[in-house]
């Protein structure tokens, strides 16, 4: 049955296969009998997590072309440690091939093309070809990095059969395996603040989103990524509380009955403190329960089984993700049809006026506002973009004079600001001859530039995460305006402090045109905008560039400002602004209008 096997399997293209139904993990014994038959990416199903794909082992005289073919399929198995794979490979390349080393993402399953096929040779040189996509790095990182991908593997003989024994490092899949195999998980590090607020800096954890395997012990590999510390592009902003060197000592974990999370770390970990170890236990409690809603506890153990601390759901929560976010997760706020501010509940059916000058006291024109953390302060742009006020929200309150005028005059003007969830309030200036980025520390305090080493553009658009240190960006060059994030450092003492906005990803690259942008979630962002010939879209995309697997939204288009909530208490509503009014769409229904007339809608922050 041997060559009908593999015959099946070269025409299931990249797909494995599934004998009798299906190759189940945990069955009694393997079917020795029944149909074998190739399943297609698109046929797998991720809902039952009991199904397992495994590759199919080399037959003898495979020929070199089949050979590589096998190869890649068997990569897009679910075997855990590629035992399978590793049968193509020469004996050395057994020993060196690290497939963690990193993954190419392809739009397709890479082409094999035999580049050397004389008989008479002892060797071969087969080329896989492909249109790249994305890359994840070494440790588990998306990145949106399209090209051409073009790579050779070289097949020699060896014991009288070919075998593969060079090749690139790491794995190449088709984006259908990718979605397939890995899961996005959201790991949690604490926000490194500098001089700004230590204290409070350690008690704010940061999403930081990577790739890991489905399938293959998933607790145990989630606890091993957050100990294998942040990714690379948030770690100049984030710290661990693990100590250098600490590892699982246990090879399996997993949430006993009682929804415990027993971790059992080595001697690194043995001296910590209370504190500390309890920031260790909330880093992987929010990790963890962001995969599985079962774990109300995690338990940190010394090697020798002694416990170092335990750390419960309602304890863990002044280390919550969002806590920093703001308690306003049902309200919203927008600018009315006479561009005063007003303010909106999920439970409300028209909108009401603010107190205070920006609102039900005020005369001021308004063109765009945002809320603080707290909802104690608003920051607004005046009508004309030349000015912006900070202002309390009770009746009473002082308008004030501007904190910030433009420098650029009527042919630009300022931003739609944002709060940060430490009390600073962000805006830019988009003067086309000296563009600058400004951070007004505690909301009211003086504008202090903020560096953006190779921006390329000005920006039109800014929002600031909840935790200080991420910082999503409309870049304008030309007539096309794309989306940016950014890592804020801070560097310097507490009496002057720089900060700035370093390594720039591109974030929705195959957008055309980005129109607006929220944050809603740790690692989560909305967007408006509509890629080459298309028309505009409005969808989740996750920090690190890749589509979100939130639920896709009902369709609109016309919008040119959305706003989400940064909360995870609740599935609060969405905001756009749409052909100059405002709409609103709540759980479980459809776009509503709120009113005719109204424009940049915003939830606090």
């Amino acid at each position: 049955m041997g060559a009908e096997r593999n015959r099946r399997r070269r025409t299931a293209g990249f797909g494995a296969l599934v004998v009798s139904g299906a190759l189940l993990a945990g069955c009694a014994s393997m079917p020795d009998s029944g149909e074998v038959r190739p399943v297609d990416s698109s046929q797998r199903a991720d809902a039952d997590s009991q199904v397992r794909v495994y590759g199919v082992a080399p037959h003898k005289g495979e020929r070199p072309q089949e050979l590589v073919t096998g190869f890649l399929e068997a990569t897009t198995s679910d075997d855990p440690d590629y035992g399978t794979a590793r049968m193509y490979l020469a004996k050395s390349e057994q020993r060196s091939w690290n497939p963690a080393g990193g993954t190419v993402v392809l739009a397709e399953p890479p082409q094999v093309h035999v580049e050397r096929a004389d008989d008479r040779e002892q060797d071969y040189t087969i080329t896989l070809i492909g249109k790249q996509v994305a890359k994840v790095d070494a440790k588990h990182a998306y990145k949106p990095e399209e090209g051409t991908y073009k790579e050779r593997i070289h097949v020699a003989r060896e014991g009288g059969e070919w075998r593969i024994d060079d090749l690139p490092p790491g794995l190449v899949l088709g984006v259908a395996d990718f979605q397939r195999i890995y899961r996005s998980v959201n790991k949690y590090y604490f926000a490194e603040l500098g001089a700004s607020g230590p204290v409070k800096g350690r008690e704010i954890l940061v999403a930081d989103p990577v790739y890991l395997r489905k399938r293959i012990d998933p607790v145990t590999s989630t606890v091993n990524a957050v100990l294998d510390g942040p990714t690379n592009w948030l770690d100049p902003v984030a710290a661990t509380a693990f100590p250098t060197g600490t590892k699982v000592v246990d090879q399996h974990l997993s949430v006993d009955d009682s929804n415990a999370l027993k971790i059992r770390l080595n001697e690194k970990a043995a001296g910590t403190n209370e504190g500390q170890c309890r920031r260790m236990a909330a880093q992987l409690l929010y990790t963890v329960q962001d995969q599985s809603a079962k774990v109300s506890e995690v338990v940190l153990q010394r090697e020798n089984g002694s416990q170092l601390c335990s750390l419960g759901r309602e304890e863990a929560r002044k280390y919550a993700p969002d806590q920093a976010a703001g308690r306003g997760a049902d309200q919203q706020y927008f600018v009315d049809a006479q561009h005063r501010m007003a303010s909106l509940a999920d439970g409300d059916e028209e909108p009401r006026r603010v107190p205070g000058p920006f609102g039900a006291d005020g005369a001021l024109q308004l063109r765009s506002v945002a809320v603080d953390r707290g909802e104690k302060r608003a920051a607004g742009v005046a009508g004309n973009g030349q000015a912006l006020y900070v202002t309390g929200l009770e009746a009473g309150a002082s308008l004030g004079e501007p904190r910030v005028s433009a420098r650029g005059g009527a042919k630009s003007g300022l931003t739609a600001p944002s709060w940060d969830g430490l009390g600073d309030l962000w805006v830019a200036d988009q003067d086309p001859d000296r563009p600058r980025l400004l951070r007004l520390p505690d909301g009211t305090g003086s504008p202090e530039e903020v560096q953006v080493p190779r921006l390329d553009g000005r920006i039109t658009g800014l929002r600031v995460a909840a935790d200080g240190v991420r910082i999503a960006l409309l870049v304008t060059k030309g007539d096309r305006t794309s989306l940016k994030l950014g890592r804020v450092e801070r560097h310097g003492s507490a009496g002057r402090l720089n900060l700035s906005v370093q390594e720039l990803r591109s974030v929705a690259p195959r957008l055309e045109q980005v129109d607006a942008v929220s944050w809603a979630g740790g690692s989560r962002l909305l967007v408006a905008g509509n890629e080459q010939g298309g028309l505009q879209q409005l969808q989740y995309i996750d920090t690190d560039g890749s589509l979100s697997n939130a639920s896709a939204l009902p369709g609109i288009t016309g919008v040119r400002g959305v706003a989400a909530s940064e909360s995870a208490a609740k599935a609060p509503a969405l905001v756009a602004e749409r052909d100059g009014g405002i709409v609103r769409l709540l759980p479980d229904s459809n776009w509503k209008l709120v009113t005719k007339e109204g424009s940049a809608p915003v939830y606090p922050g």
